[in-house]
């Protein structure tokens, strides 16, 4: 399973606290329409039917299904800078 960062905790539920994000939001991880084999992240006011949904102390991730099976042994990382946060994968050693 995708495991989380504190910093990635954290700055997910900055995101999803904001006032006007519907109480219950997650970041949703999926492929992106284009085909081009990338990952589109996007706040989602619920899971689509089918994700994975991944709590981690209030911060929730939905996964697509075929993305959860991709990312089950890598976690999840994000960095906050002057542009705004910027999340990263990383596998494990």
């Amino acid at each position: 399973m995708l495991t989380l960062t504190p910093n990635a905790t954290t700055v997910i539920k900055d995101l999803t606290m904001q006032p006007q994000v519907p109480e219950g939001s997650g970041l949703r991880i999926a492929p992106a329409p284009d085909g081009s084999g990338e990952l589109q992240l996007s706040l989602q006011p619920e899971p689509t039917p089918g994700d994975e949904v991944i709590d981690n102390e209030g911060a929730r991730v939905f996964l697509e299904p075929g993305t959860a099976h991709l990312l089950a042994d890598q976690t999840l990382d994000a960095q906050v800078t002057d542009g705004g946060a910027g999340f990263y994968l990383t596998a494990p050693d």
